[in-house]
């Protein structure tokens, strides 16, 4: 998934192998989707990684606008 339009993720190369991240962190956003996925709710995710929520939620409603495959939506 190309994340270069979520204002909440970034890549900083020499830092989780130059992977899309969420700011601030070493977790990657796709890491977030999965953990989505897979049924934890977004303060669920926030908790278990210590992520603002808000900034987890801003990278489930990036995915699903762009048309990833997210928990309820038809892709």
């Amino acid at each position: 998934m190309d994340w270069g339009g979520c204002s909440e993720v970034e890549v900083l190369h020499g830092k989780v192998s130059g992977r899309p991240i969420l700011k601030g962190s070493r977790v990657t956003a796709d890491f977030v989707l999965e953990n989505y996925d897979e049924g934890y709710a977004p303060v669920e995710v926030e908790w278990m990684f210590r992520l603002c929520v808000g900034r987890v939620q801003a990278v489930i409603d990036y995915a699903e606008q762009s048309g990833a495959s997210c928990r309820g939506s038809s892709a």
